[in-house]
């Protein structure tokens, strides 16, 4: 089989997300949210998607992407014999009046590179997950797209004709593109474009200027960072898995996800990611957004919710054709009823920094005193109860090594606060209940393996147990770390350092891709357990598995080294850099010689 990746590179501002392939269209975008129905989904259906390109007369060219550097600003240059020319794509952002302009806008900037190349600009967006063609009006300057709620406006210099009637034409100037959703541009085309190009660049420039990170593999960590500060939607702080949805695991798998939400699951790996990186404001619009969910009726937080915090993500099924004819395409997602119990380890250690981090105020402390109680509660009322995983198996339920590892890791940082706080009560509760999680752990243990299972009652391996390790479960104690990341080795591990999450039946089968923070999660733990040497060489192995713009997928095929699953994914993003944070941590020692 023939290798696969991603030929395709995402532009964002924190307001919403597109995707530009290397043949310029804009093949997902969707608008006024994340989460909301897309006007271009060409990924999805080719008929139905709709288009949004800058394609030369013939089609027979060359094309090439590169991010402007340091930046989130996407360049394609189309060579077309002697002729080329370049598409810069970009979402503005930028400070403006103290605050930051993240306007619903698409800036296109076309400009010949040599000789003199012919365009054809083709717009068609669509409507109702692909259902209807906008209906295209001309104005003085721009192209009303009606039929949807908001007004979407192409303002363009170019001749408007030609884009209507999809006609060539010679690229004799630089041309602008100015895609908006509600408000429209109202000013010069040329001009406004080329300021908020400016200070987009000089934005994003200075943003990663003020990133804290060592010096190990720093153009990676930049990518990766970058990529991740454009899955946070800013107004409620949420950080979505993936822009992007019904990407498949696998060819014909049918495991295929919307993942356009929030997971509470990945709250702990996230934050870690950002106090890493030193980006305090990142960090404290997501604990605002945790800080704004409600757990429903029973006391119970969700696995997943939208990034608005709303609970209910009813998954449907679209007729649309699916990526490369892949089947089911979803939108909303089924997990959202599933139980998940180590939410509420997750989110109580994503609160102790707000104890043990002095740079946060008593003020915003207290609004978090009587969230910490109830999630200690939540730990107690659900100690044996069995669970759906992080995994999020649909027909089956287990007691969770990973579920218990999270009690444990939620009751030490409640026990930490507790002695912050001068709490006696919460202190001792807490206390009690990491006991009682190290005791379920411990029920996991399988002594002829030397290995902690999937579940209590399991003998199958499992990749989260690898957080047995990086999360300090077995203190100093290397020679039970060691046994322990042994026994995964043995099961799990594929060539090139790759990872599989387990190797058992699951509601559709065994999974015949490797999950790629899995294969970060492993470099950790050899970090972790002394072997470094082993550690940087499985990170530079892991970090091939990228597409041309060093953006990564969910999944990885151990076969051909194919990208799968939904893309770019944050988490494997967020994988790479706290793999790199724990390597670079031991690797940078001051060197005057």
């Amino acid at each position: 089989m023939q290798k696969h990746t991603y030929g395709s590179g995402v532009i964002g501002n924190c307001a919403y997300i597109a995707h530009v392939e290397l043949d310029t269209n804009i093949s997902w975008m969707c608008l006024p949210r994340f989460d909301s129905d897309f006007i271009f989904g060409g990924m999805l259906d080719r008929e139905k998607g709709g288009e949004f390109t800058i394609h030369p007369e013939t089609a027979d060219f060359a094309t090439s992407q590169a991010y402007l550097e340091n930046t989130n600003i996407l360049k394609t240059t189309i060579n077309v014999g002697e002729d080329s020319y370049s598409v810069t794509d970009f979402a503005p952002r930028f400070k403006n009046f103290e605050r930051y302009y993240k306007p619903l806008m698409l800036i296109r900037k076309i400009e010949a590179v040599e000789g003199s190349p012919k365009i054809k600009i083709t717009c068609k967006p669509r409507a109702d997950r692909g259902a209807r063609a906008l209906r295209a009006s001309m104005g003085s300057n721009h192209i009303s797209y009606a039929g949807i709620g908001q007004e979407l406006r192409l303002s363009t210099n170019a001749p408007l004709s030609y884009v209507i009637d999809g006609k060539a034409f010679l690229l004799t100037k630089p041309i602008y593109l100015v895609l908006t959703f509600g408000r429209p541009l109202e000013a010069p085309i040329e001009t406004t474009s080329e300021r908020f190009l400016h200070a987009t660049t000089a934005y994003w420039q200075q943003w990663v200027k003020s990133t804290s990170i060592y010096n190990f593999h720093q153009k990676l960590v930049l990518r990766s960072a970058l990529i991740l500060k454009i899955h946070q939607y800013e107004d409620t702080g949420a950080i979505i898995a993936a822009s992007t949805t019904s990407l498949p695991e696998s060819p014909d798998s049918t495991r295929n996800w919307d993942y356009r939400y929030c997971w509470i699951r990945d709250t702990y790996y996230t934050l870690t990611c950002f106090n890493s990186l030193g980006h305090f404001e990142e960090l404290e619009k997501y604990f605002e957004f945790i800080h704004n969910l409600r757990p429903g009726a029973d006391g119970r937080y969700q696995p997943l919710y939208s990034i608005t915090g709303d609970s209910l993500l009813t998954e449907e099924i679209s007729e649309l054709a699916g990526y490369l004819d892949n089947k089911p395409v979803r939108f909303g997602n089924q997990a959202y009823t599933h139980i998940q119990n180590d939410l509420y380890g997750q989110v109580l250690v994503s609160l102790l920094p707000l104890y043990s981090d002095q740079r946060f105020t008593e003020e915003e402390r207290s609004s978090s005193k009587p969230l910490i109680m109830n999630l200690l509660n939540k730990i107690e009322a659900t100690m044996n109860e069995k669970d759906a995983g992080l995994w999020e198996f649909r027909n089956l339920a287990q007691e969770h090594c990973y579920t218990f590892l999270f009690h444990w890791a939620g009751a030490c940082a409640a026990a930490k606060i507790g002695i912050r706080l001068k709490d006696d009560g919460l202190y001792k509760k807490a206390i009690v209940l990491r006991d009682m999680a190290i005791a379920k752990i411990e029920e996991c243990y399988l002594p002829e393996r030397k290995a902690y299972a999937q579940a209590i009652g399991s003998t199958f391996m499992d990749a989260s147990t690898l957080q047995l390790i990086t999360m300090g479960y077995f203190g100093d104690d290397l020679e039970r770390a060691n046994n322990h990341l042994k026994a995964l080795e043995e099961e799990l591990l594929a060539k090139d350092f790759l990872f599989y999450r387990y190797k058992h039946m699951d509601d559709f089968g065994v999974p015949e891709t490797t999950f790629l923070i899995c294969a970060f999660w492993y470099i950790e733990a050899l970090a972790c357990v002394g072997r470094l040497d082993e550690a940087v060489e499985g990170f530079e192995t892991l970090v091939k598995y990228c597409n041309h713009l060093n953006l990564f997928s969910e999944d990885v095929d151990q076969k051909t080294g194919s990208q799968w699953g939904n893309f770019p994914q944050a988490y494997s993003h967020v994988g790479l850099m706290n793999a790199a944070f724990r390597i670079g941590k031991k690797l940078d020692r001051p060197n005057f010689l």
